[in-house]
């Protein structure tokens, strides 16, 4: 899946939430505004970094459910802002003209299936994270020795 199949995915999960002030936002607004969040200065998909981002914020075990097979652990808004940063949430929240916590809700509700829609088990995309991480050893290490446990 390419970038901006990603970046659709992700605007569809935050139009189908339950905040009502996201439901009928622009699919093109709103991947262009989830693009600069997670988008790399190249324009592509930064994923190894956002993975290392959520796993050195204690987030380890929840973004390696969004990387493995099976259900995807849910990310609680906060969590998304403290990893992330005030500046991003509150230029996404700018930039879509929606307040902060439906900003954060958003982002929490989307980065789950972004992550996992990029990383399907076998891939090449989850071979290049776990190599930028220094190999599977690497991603054990970051992620506190939650893989293969």
């Amino acid at each position: 899946m390419d970038f901006n199949e990603l970046l659709r995915l992700g605007a569809s999960m935050i139009q189908n939430n339950s905040d009502e002030a996201t439901t009928g936002l622009d699919t093109e607004a709103l991947s262009g505004a989830l693009g600069k969040i997670f988008g790399s200065s190249g324009g592509d998909f930064d994923l190894a970094g956002l993975v290392k981002q959520f796993a050195g914020g204690g987030l380890g075990d929840v973004v390696q459910s969004w990387l493995g097979e099976g259900a995807n652990a849910a990310v609680d808004p906060q969590s998304v802002e403290r990893v992330l940063g005030s500046d991003k949430i509150e230029a996404f929240a700018r930039e879509l003209g929606i307040g902060t916590d439906s900003a954060r809700r958003a982002l929490a509700d989307a980065l789950p299936e972004i992550v996992d829609k990029a990383t399907p088990a076998g891939s090449d995309t989850l071979s290049a994270v776990l190599e930028q991480v220094g190999g599977f050893e690497g991603a054990m290490k970051m992620f506190g020795g939650l893989f293969g446990r």
